[in-house]
Order: structure tokens, then C-alpha cells, then sequence
């Protein structure tokens, strides 16, 4: 089950569990789409990987299977791997 992190690593921008702007690799790093096609072009800071839209579950689903709360966001930001 994806956690659906509610922010982007990067710059701490939010994206809720409808976001169309959500970017994560393998490993459910997320990112925004602006940090994600910008200074990461394409790729995972953390794993190398690739970075895809986010998927987009059901509300109702989300009512059995909430988004995560926990940010997780770079003191530094982030630059390309």
C-alpha cells in the first residue's frame, strides 16, 4: 500500500492524496513535479531511480487507507545525483 507522503523532499510543498503534481520512485520518495522535472531531472536523489506521477486513490478508499501525515522534507534541499 502506498504511503501517499504529503510533500515534496525537496521543497516541502504539499501534495494531498488527489495531487496530479506528485512525483515518487520505487521506494515512495516524493517530490513535486517543479523539483521533480527541474534540479532532479527525472531521477531519485535518495535511490537513483525513476521518478513517475504518483498514483491517485479513490476517496473512499482513502477513508480505510489514509494518506500518511508524516513530512519528510531536506534541511538543504535537494540537488541532482
Amino acid at each position: 500500500m502506498l504511503e501517499l507522503r504529503p510533500c515534496c523532499e525537496c521543497c516541502g510543498t504539499d501534495l494531498p492524496p488527489a495531487s496530479q503534481e506528485a512525483r515518487i520512485c520505487s521506494y515512495e520518495c516524493t517530490f513535486c513535479a517543479a523539483c521533480a522535472d527541474g534540479v532532479l531531472r527525472g531521477h531519485c536523489p535518495n535511490c537513483g531511480g525513476e521518478l513517475v506521477r504518483r498514483p491517485i486513490r479513490p476517496a473512499e478508499r482513502l477513508l480505510k487507507h489514509p494518506a500518511s501525515t508524516v513530512r519528510k522534507v531536506k534541511t538543504m534541499g535537494c540537488t541532482a545525483g
